[in-house]
């Protein structure tokens, strides 16, 4: 991807036209990933689009099975479909059944992306730099060299199967070690055969469920959806450990189970700010936005003081004065966030990296509440899951 090819796809998503998933797919893996960013993005970009987009979730150009298959020991199968049961931006997965009788699915990394994303990675960036140079506030406010990096950091990881299984392995530990101090019941992990796994091949259980992208707009309850953040807010709040990439393609249902799948990408913020966003948004769900100022403070590397932290605090206010009781249909908790955050490094606070993880993952439970139940009030309904947190001690 040059220059010219990155301008097209900014004006394929924000431009009048309802863009096509396909074109976007023949860009290449950095332009899919960018596209899966702002699929849920429905609070800015039209719902056309976003449909569009989401395709990308789950619909990516197939390749031949005897290619990707080629390399597989099918020995150690009884059965395996000849055709996909989905193509995603950069694996291949068909259902199987193992000599052993158990149903199973075999996931296939792509033929190697890794040196054409690498390439347009850097082309990008020395783009984003050349801005820059000219707006150097950009760097501060948006940091888009840092998102960037953030998207070529797990992509690389999903591009090799064994970061997708030691992620499994530790959001499973988490699991096994805090079941007991709360409730997550509704959690659950496919079984992966990692004897029968490798670096660009993985086989694990075949759950018989379908994806948050294909149920979300019919099927789905919104108190299903609400049990998604019930669970990844302890990982994400109280742990710090949480999966990384939770966009709709990435959890499944079946029944009243939730699985996380496609675990490449794991996030980490330090233990001061899970803590204090936890306490910023309980304070948020309350609507005491002196007391969202402070908190918010609190978990910055770099406070303020003094005039400029009264300043900010008006400032706040201001920026909140729509949001009281508001619909994620009306107002975008995504939005807000990003906007908080700018206006906090702004006044001169600065926040660690792991900032945009967060972000990232409150973006992706946003949209999807924003096709689920447009006219929920999310951080109301959030407070009852909140107070949990605040109750459990992780040690």
């Amino acid at each position: 991807m040059n220059i010219v090819s990155f301008l097209k796809l900014i004006q394929m998503i924000y431009g009048k036209k309802k863009p096509e998933a396909a074109k976007i797919q023949q860009m290449g893996l950095l332009a899919v990933k960018i596209g899966q960013v702002h699929a849920l993005r429905i609070d800015f970009l039209t719902e056309e689009t976003c449909i569009e987009l989401s395709k990308l979730y789950r619909t990516n150009i197939p390749i031949k099975t005897e290619q990707v298959l080629k390399n597989i020991d099918k020995t150690k199968f009884s059965w395996i479909d000849d055709k996909p049961l989905a193509s995603a931006s950069v694996g291949q997965v068909y259902k199987a059944k193992l000599v052993s009788g158990e149903d199973v699915v075999i996931k296939v990394i792509k033929s190697d992306f890794k040196k054409m994303f690498e390439k347009d990675v850097a082309s990008v960036k020395s783009l984003f730099k050349f801005v820059i140079f000219f707006y150097p506030k950009l760097a501060r406010v948006f940091d888009p060299i840092g998102i960037l990096e953030h998207i070529e950091d797990y992509t690389l990881r999903e591009l090799n199967l064994l970061n997708e299984i030691e992620g499994h392995e530790v959001l499973r530990k988490i699991y096994d070690k805090n079941k007991e101090i709360y409730d997550l019941s509704s959690l659950k992990f496919p079984k992966i055969y990692r004897e029968l796994s490798s670096e660009n091949i993985m086989v694990s259980e075949y759950i018989p469920g379908k994806t948050f992208d294909e149920i979300l707009d019919k099927e789905m309850s919104y108190s299903e959806l609400l049990l998604l953040f019930k669970i990844h807010g302890f990982f994400m709040f109280n742990i710090g450990t949480f999966h990384g990439d939770i966009h709709p393609g990435n959890m499944m249902l079946n029944g009243k189970k939730i699985y996380f799948i496609d675990t490449g990408a794991i996030g980490h913020v330090s233990k001061r700010l899970s803590s204090g966003l936890l306490n910023f948004f309980e304070a948020l769900s309350v609507y005491d936005y002196d007391l969202c100022a402070q908190r918010l403070n609190e978990m910055a590397e770099t406070g303020i003081s003094g005039k400029k932290f009264e300043n900010f605090k008006v400032k706040f206010k201001i920026l909140y004065s729509d949001f009281k009781g508001k619909s994620v249909k009306e107002v975008s908790l995504t939005k807000k966030m990003m906007e908080t955050i700018k206006l906090g490094v702004n006044s001169g606070m600065a926040f660690e990296k792991g900032m945009f993880s967060i972000i990232k993952s409150l973006m992706f439970l946003d949209g999807m509440v924003l096709r689920c139940n447009p006219n929920a009030v999310l951080l109301e309904d959030m407070r009852q899951f909140l107070d949990e947190f605040k109750k459990i001690s992780v040690t």
